[in-house]
C-alpha cells in the first residue's frame, strides 16, 4: 500500500489484467476500471488518509483534499506528456492511465473527507462523477453487467487478437471516462509535435474539472 502521495509513481498505470479485460470488453471498459480501482486503490486511499490524519492532526478535510488534488493533477499532466506522442496505442494508453489516475484521485478525495473509499458504492459514484452515466441507478446496472462478464471471462478463454476497431472503441470509452469529451482530442495526440502539449493540457483540465465535482460531492457527505 502507498501511504504517501509522493510515493505514487508518475507512470503508474492500470494493471495488465485490467487491460486484458478492457480490451476484451471495451463497451464496459469504464465499469471494469471503476470496479478494479475500488478493489486495488480503495485500501490505499484509506491507509493514506489514516496516516495523513495521524501525522497532521490539525489538518482539515479541505487541506487534505488540497494535497490530493495537487498531486493527482500533476500526475495527470505528466501522463499526457509521456504517452501522447506514440500513435493510437499510445493514445489509448494515455487515456487509460489518465482514467486510472483520476479514479485514484476520486478515492483519495473521498478518504480525505472521511468517506470510506473501499466500499462498492464508490465505483457507482465514480462513474457518475466522470459522467460515464448520468445517474447512480444506471451506473449500478452497468457495474453489475461488467462484474458478471468479468466472472464469465474466468470460465471462457478470450479469443486471440482484437481488430483495430476494438482498440478505437476502447480508447473512446476511456476518453469518455477521463473527461476528454471529444474523441478527436484523443486522436489529436497522435499528431507529432502538437501531441505532447495537447495531451498535457487536456489531461490537466479534465482532472481539475473532475476534482471540483468530487469535492462538492464528498464535502457534503
Amino acid at each position: 500500500m502507498t501511504d504517501s502521495l509522493e510515493e505514487i509513481a508518475e507512470t503508474d498505470a492500470p494493471p495488465s489484467t485490467l487491460w486484458s479485460r478492457m480490451r476484451a470488453d471495451p463497451q464496459y471498459a469504464p465499469e471494469h476500471l471503476a470496479l478494479e480501482a475500488v478493489r486495488r486503490l480503495g485500501p490505499e486511499a484509506a491507509a493514506w488518509a489514516e496516516q495523513a490524519r495521524a501525522e497532521r492532526p490539525d489538518a482539515t478535510p479541505e487541506a487534505l483534499a488540497d494535497l490530493v488534488v495537487k498531486r493527482f493533477t500533476t500526475l495527470a499532466r505528466i501522463s499526457g506528456a509521456v504517452a501522447g506522442a506514440t500513435g493510437l496505442p499510445g493514445a489509448v494508453l494515455d487515456v487509460g492511465v489518465l482514467a486510472w489516475t483520476q479514479s485514484r484521485m476520486v478515492l483519495h478525495v473521498a478518504a480525505a473527507y472521511g468517506t470510506d473509499p473501499t466500499v462498492p458504492e464508490r465505483a457507482t459514484e465514480m462513474l457518475v462523477l466522470q459522467r460515464v452515466h448520468k445517474v447512480a441507478e444506471t451506473a449500478r446496472v452497468a457495474l453489475g453487467v461488467a462484474a458478471g462478464r468479468e466472472r464469465a471471462s474466468r470460465l471462457f478463454a478470450d479469443s486471440t487478437g482484437r481488430p483495430i476497431a476494438g482498440m478505437v472503441k476502447l480508447g473512446v470509452k476511456l476518453a469518455q471516462m477521463a473527461g476528454v469529451h471529444a474523441a478527436r482530442r484523443m486522436f489529436a495526440k497522435i499528431v507529432p509535435g502538437a501531441s505532447i502539449v495537447l495531451g498535457s493540457w487536456v489531461n490537466s483540465a479534465a482532472t481539475k474539472d473532475l476534482a471540483r465535482r468530487t469535492r462538492e460531492l464528498y464535502r457534503q457527505s
